[in-house]
């Protein structure tokens, strides 16, 4: 019998009757009621889906949960079912704490390269600032002309001036030099 067949004897909403079982039933070696539970969400088509559900959690325990789990939200606990118990077919010892435990490492990685570029976003930032204030400063000094007495003292310094001056030679307040590394690809590397 071809697909189109079957699918001919078929009854929309309902796992075939007696004909075709659903992928539960039919690993379980039982006739397929009407009302059958797993029907709906374990459809004859993927059988390896109940399969892992059933070795994992049982079929009598997958029965219970699903009647007690109102109606609407019975594909969201099929899916958590299935999840959990592909991931524990993968990694008995673990399952699904694996992959959460593994997303997690990866999340914090990401926060701390956040971190470094904020960082180097603020160091950028504070350098432009004392490249404008040094350049500011020395355009200030340079034109500036200095009054002094015509004595032996050719100009005369005011606290403001030193205080410019003082400016204009500053370092920066960090000092991180970028380098780039050929090793790690052009990945850039901090040094202090």
């Amino acid at each position: 019998m071809g697909k189109e067949v079957r699918e001919m004897f078929r009854k929309p909403g309902s796992c075939g009757g007696v004909v075709w079982p659903c992928a539960a039933c039919k690993l379980l070696r039982r006739r397929c009621a009407q009302d059958c539970i797993f029907a709906p969400y374990f459809p004859a088509d993927e059988p390896q889906k109940f399969a892992n559900v059933h070795r994992v959690f049982g079929a009598s325990n997958v029965n219970k949960l699903l009647q007690e789990v109102p109606v609407g939200q019975r594909i969201d606990a099929v899916s958590s079912l299935v999840y959990e118990a592909n991931a524990r077919v993968r990694d008995p010892v673990y399952g699904c704490v694996a992959a959460i435990s593994s997303l997690q490492r990866q999340i914090n990685i990401l926060h701390a390269q956040l971190a470094l570029a904020q960082a180097e976003m603020v160091r950028i930032r504070l350098r432009h600032a004392s490249y404008v204030a040094h350049s500011s400063t020395v355009a200030t000094i340079a034109v500036t002309p200095r009054t002094g007495g015509t004595s032996s003292s050719s100009a005369t310094t005011t606290p403001s001036d030193v205080a410019l001056a003082d400016i204009a030679t500053a370092k920066p307040l960090f000092s991180y030099d970028m380098l780039l590394e050929h090793a790690h690809g052009g990945q850039p590397m901090w040094s202090y």
